[in-house]
C-alpha cells in the first residue's frame, strides 16, 4: 500500500536501500544502457541491483530521492557523472540531462552542488563499490549519476 507523500517511483526496495545506507555510501542511478547486472555480479562488496524499468525519467527519480536523501557535505563533490567518451567530446555532444541534474541538485540543496565527471570505465569501477544500483528505463545518453550519502543532523 502506498504511503502519503512518497513518490511512486520510490519502491519499497529502493526506500529500504536508501535508509540502509550509511554516511559515505554511494548509490548509482542508471540509465537503460548501463550494465547494472554485470557490474553488480562483479562487485566484491555485494552491490545490490534494484530494478525500476518503468521509470523513464532519471531526473524525476533524482528529484524524488533528494526529498529524503542527504548529500555528503564533507566532500568537495558528492555527485559523479559518467563523462562523454572522446569521440562524443570531439563531436561536442550536448548532454541535456546534465543541465536538468544541476537544476534539481541546486533546488534541493539550496546552493550549487559540485559534480565530478568520471571516465566511462572508471565509472563502472566506482559503481562496483556502490551500495546499490537502480536500473531505470530512461534512455538518456550519459544519464548515469552516482550520489554519495551524507548525514541527517537535527
Amino acid at each position: 500500500m502506498p504511503l502519503k507523500g512518497i513518490p511512486k517511483v520510490l519502491t519499497p526496495d529502493i526506500l529500504h536501500a536508501l535508509s540502509s545506507m550509511g554516511h559515505g555510501d554511494e548509490i548509482v542511478l542508471a540509465d537503460a544502457h548501463f550494465p547494472a547486472s554485470s557490474v553488480c555480479k562483479s562487485s566484491r562488496c555485494g552491490t545490490i541491483e534494484l530494478r525500476a524499468d518503468p521509470c523513464n525519467s532519471l531526473p524525476y527519480l533524482l528529484e524524488s530521492i533528494l526529498k529524503f536523501f542527504p548529500l555528503d557535505e564533507y566532500v568537495q563533490e558528492p555527485i559523479f557523472l559518467m563523462d562523454r567518451v572522446d569521440s562524443d567530446k570531439a563531436a561536442n555532444l550536448n548532454v541535456k540531462v546534465w543541465k536538468e541534474y544541476d537544476e534539481i541538485l541546486e533546488l534541493s540543496q539550496g546552493k550549487p552542488v559540485k559534480t565530478k565527471f568520471v571516465e566511462r570505465f572508471e565509472f563502472y569501477e566506482q559503481a562496483k563499490k556502490a551500495y546499490a544500483i537502480i536500473q531505470t528505463g530512461d534512455e538518456a545518453q550519459y544519464g548515469n549519476i552516482i550520489l554519495k550519502k551524507g548525514l541527517v543532523l537535527y
